[in-house]
């Protein structure tokens, strides 16, 4: 069974933010053979005065196989209970992938422009039959909870902190990988070039010290630039500013 696990809002201005729980959680979850995570996406939601936030807004989405969703849902709400933050407002979504409609899909693309309401969420998860329910605080975290499982679904959202139990692409320790590494080793689908996808094995890539693949197509996708001059390698990482503006 493939289950979306949305979060949001578990921290304060003092604590560590929601992409860290979010990996602490699907450390959690293999560790206690509870389920394979696939990857974990950060999803930017609508900065507006009217919306409270810790400091960037964004939610997290775990993509997670699992067989029993009756084992792993109290698990992973106590789990969040433990690490929500003083003054945090924890939403938590769990839901079958498949049973995510476009409904949901569209709810987690107006809660990057519009300003959402908790009810509305409530009302939305309840049609569905969405597991959704806010754990800490005034429960506002259910709004981006409920966003970051439709975004992930939606498949075009977002950029990748986790794939396949690589936490950052730096965990391989290498400067320098091979496509054929990237795509066999490091759970990356493509590689991308403009509108060129790099399909030469041999080809290395630079990581450029901040490597994160974005969802586009429901698959993850690193961005890269072509070193024409350069002899150690054909491709380098695009720049971070870049790659946060394609996917926020």
């Amino acid at each position: 069974m493939r289950i979306l696990i949305g979060i949001d809002d578990t921290d304060n201005k003092d604590s560590r933010g929601t992409g860290y729980n979010s990996r602490q959680l699907a450390g959690a979850i293999e560790s206690n053979n509870l389920g394979k995570v696939h990857g974990i996406t950060r999803h930017q939601l609508f900065v507006h005065p009217d919306i409270p936030y810790t400091s960037q807004n964004s939610s997290a989405c775990l993509d997670v196989t699992c067989n029993q969703l009756a084992e792993i849902t109290p698990f992973t709400r106590e789990f969040m209970l433990n690490v929500g933050a003083e003054g945090s407002d924890v939403g938590l979504c769990i839901v079958e992938k498949e049973r995510i409609t476009e409904e949901i899909i569209k709810w987690g693309v107006d809660a990057k422009s519009i300003v959402l309401k908790m009810e509305d969420a409530v009302e939305k998860a309840d049609k569905h039959n969405i597991y959704l329910v806010g754990l800490t605080g005034t429960h506002i975290g259910i709004i981006g909870a409920l966003a970051a499982v439709g975004l992930r679904k939606g498949g075009n959202d977002g950029r990748f902190i986790w794939i396949n139990s690589v936490k950052n692409l730096r965990d391989i320790e290498m400067d320098i990988c091979t496509v054929d590494l990237l795509i066999t080793k490091a759970g990356i689908d493509v590689i991308q070039f403009e509108d060129k996808h790099i399909v030469n094995p041999d080809d290395k890539v630079y990581l450029n010290g901040w490597a994160r693949p974005i969802l586009k197509n429901d698959s993850s996708v690193l961005l890269v630039d072509n070193e024409i001059n350069n002899k150690s390698y054909e491709w380098k990482c695009s720049a971070k500013e870049f790659v946060k503006r394609v996917s926020n």
